[in-house]
């Protein structure tokens, strides 16, 4: 049986994953989950993961986003010292940060594939857009773990492909709506 490949994240209304936390992300609009009134059981969600964890996998540019921050965070110090992932074909021993655990460097889809096949528990993506696209266009990825805010961003990443494609079937595991207007939105991949 294979392991679990999991996306986790946070997307608005009309598909856009780019910036949740501030503009210094990158999107015009960045910041729109610190803009959503806070109501605490709307991320219920992510304490729930964290008992699914067994790795975490990263894009490159998330890696470097969030490895310095949630080294530090109290609120991921359950993350520590899980193994980590980082698809990159650019990265090298020498770009990874000390004192956050173990962390491996794979460098192509075919990488994670295998990764899936080894023993151990559930890999959630945090971010990387690209990568879960990637990931998501090559069957690799099981389960979505969305919440969606509500708020149209137009422009931004996007966490699905606009490519062509067969028709993917998903199979819906959890939901929830919360008084900010916060879906959660947990789908199984169906194959």
């Amino acid at each position: 049986m294979s392991r679990e490949l999991v996306y986790t994240g946070f997307m608005s209304l009309d598909g856009v994953v780019d910036s949740p936390g501030g503009k210094e992300e990158g999107h015009r609009g960045g910041g729109w989950v610190m803009d959503t009134e806070f109501v605490p059981e709307a991320y219920s969600l992510k304490s729930e993961e964290l008992a699914d964890h067994t790795a975490l996998l990263f894009g490159r540019r998330s890696y470097e986003a969030f490895a310095p921050y949630w080294r530090e965070s109290d609120d991921h110090i359950a993350y520590k010292e899980l193994p980590k992932y980082v698809l990159s074909t650019a990265l090298t021993e020498s770009d990874l940060l000390d004192g956050w655990g173990p962390t491996t460097i794979l460098r192509s889809t075919e990488d994670v594939a295998e990764l899936k096949e080894t023993d151990g528990g559930a890999i959630f993506i945090h971010g990387s857009a690209e990568l879960a696209r990637r990931l998501g266009d090559a069957e690799l990825i099981d389960r979505y773990n969305l919440l969606v805010f509500p708020v149209l961003l137009g422009a931004g990443k996007s966490l699905f492909s606009r490519s062509d494609r067969d028709k993917q079937p998903l199979r819906l595991r959890d939901s929830a709506v919360y008084a900010n207007g916060v879906a959660k939105l947990v789908y199984d991949v169906v194959r």
